[in-house]
């Protein structure tokens, strides 16, 4: 059982469930507008999460309200601004493009945490940041980097390189995430917070005709949405993030292409290629390098419980 806790495997697992997320949020571009998907389906998750929910957050009101400028930055950022930016960003862009853009969050991330915290990262670190975004390049380019001078642009890439810096920002400040407020209030703070101000967003979409067509798959995918994409692996990445530190997580978003193409070979028929296991060997093998060593920047703040480094 405690496998199942750890924070890697929970990091691991968050990346899993977002890169189907992103197959879905394309999928149905044509069935509902992406201020439409992103409302549905934190609003099912927050109805899902409030008998849970609910009878800790009035326990744990006092400690809500003294952090509730944070819980509001984060449920607007977290919840509201960065999958309404996805969605909108997969309304137009192609799935290569989105991969590329989301494959420079871990540079984001130590950026923004160095600006704010003056967090730095180790050489090993570094290293494996650089072998881990080969290996996306890798899957990007199909191992052919004059793919990158063909890639054609359009607006949904500006959405998406948008997004990036969006959830780095999220992703940082989880830092600062009290360590009383458990994970499921936590969520439940943040989700309240998304879906109030998505609230009018939502409604002025809908008085210039934004639509749903509610067929079985519709509802479906937005279900998993509610329980996989936003309970599960918000839950997970805010569970594991303030245990390793911002840096080492970060790497992690670099698995999304990797689930997002075997996810493509598996389901759409697409074929695997050599290029596949060379890319999927460097992410892997950059994770590692990188999650081994101890966090300077999360030592440095908790020097007594600074995570050990995974077996071998």
């Amino acid at each position: 059982m405690r496998r199942l806790n750890a924070p890697y495997l929970l990091m691991t697992l968050a990346m899993l469930f977002w890169a189907v997320n992103w197959l879905l949020g394309r999928a149905l571009r044509a069935d509902v507008t992406p201020i439409g998907l992103n409302f549905w389906r934190w609003s099912i998750a927050l109805l899902l999460l409030t008998p849970f929910a609910a009878p800790r957050l009035r326990r744990n009101w006092p400690l809500v309200r003294r952090h509730w400028l944070l819980l509001l930055a984060l449920g607007f950022i977290g919840v509201t601004l960065f999958h309404q930016f996805v969605y909108l960003a997969l309304q137009y862009t192609t799935a290569v493009n989105a991969a590329l853009f989301n494959s420079t969050s871990p540079i984001f991330i130590v950026c923004i945490s160095w600006l704010l915290f003056r967090d730095t990262i180790s050489w090993r670190q570094a290293l494996g940041i650089a072998l881990s975004l080969g290996g996306v390049l890798a899957i990007v380019t199909r191992g052919e980097l004059g793919v990158l001078l063909q890639l054609h642009f359009n607006p949904g890439d500006l959405w998406a390189l948008l997004s990036v810096p969006i959830w780095g920002l999220y992703t940082v400040l989880l830092k600062r995430r009290p360590a009383e407020l458990d994970a499921l209030v936590f969520l439940a703070a943040i989700s309240v917070v998304g879906v109030v101000l998505m609230l009018p967003l939502y409604g002025w979409d809908v008085a210039r005709g934004g639509h749903m067509r509610f067929t079985p798959a519709t509802v479906g995918a937005v279900v998993y949405m509610a329980v996989f994409a936003s309970l599960l692996a918000y839950v997970f990445w805010n569970s594991a993030v303030p245990r390793v530190g911002a840096n080492k997580a970060g790497l992690f978003l670099h698995l999304h292409p990797v689930f997002t193409t075997l996810l493509a070979i598996a389901f759409l028929g697409e074929r695997l290629h050599r290029y596949h296991g060379a890319a999927i060997a460097l992410i892997v093998g950059g994770i590692y390098l990188t999650t081994a060593a101890p966090d300077p920047a999360l030592a440095r703040a908790h020097p007594a419980s600074a995570p050990p480094a995974p077996p071998p």
